[in-house]
């Protein structure tokens, strides 16, 4: 079997599993299930973001002791891995005001602390 299938599978099966467990949380209230939305980002995208960013810096710098072939793949790895670091920066820059536009403003019931749209 094809490792990219493999990793596309896991890749479904662990999104299946999360979207239902962020449902059962939710309990039915928006408000609930946004704040959950917000912590989840807030506690995995910025770590997704610190391990790609290390990784491409590794996978840079193995490749520059390689061969010309593996030099040149290496470099593609690392760039790639750099521009979803980038992509989910975006993502964690745009997530506060599209929650705020959600809930009409702020998210008061998030942390016991008002949302303003910046991580805290």
């Amino acid at each position: 079997m094809d490792l990219t299938k493999m990793v596309s599978g896991l890749m479904l099966v662990v999104l299946v599993l999360s979207s239902v467990g962020f449902a059962s949380t939710a309990g039915g209230n928006i408000a609930s299930g946004i704040c959950t939305l917000k912590d989840t980002v807030n506690a995995v995208l910025g770590a997704v973001i610190f391990v790609l960013i290390v990784l491409a810096a590794v996978v840079y710098a193995a490749g520059q002791v390689m061969g010309a072939e593996t030099r040149a793949r290496a470099s593609v790895w690392a760039t790639s891995m750099i521009i979803g670091a980038v992509i989910g920066i975006i993502i964690l820059v745009l997530v506060p005001p599209v929650l705020q536009a959600m809930m009409g403003g702020s998210l008061s019931g998030c942390g016991g602390s008002s949302f303003t749209g910046t991580y805290s």
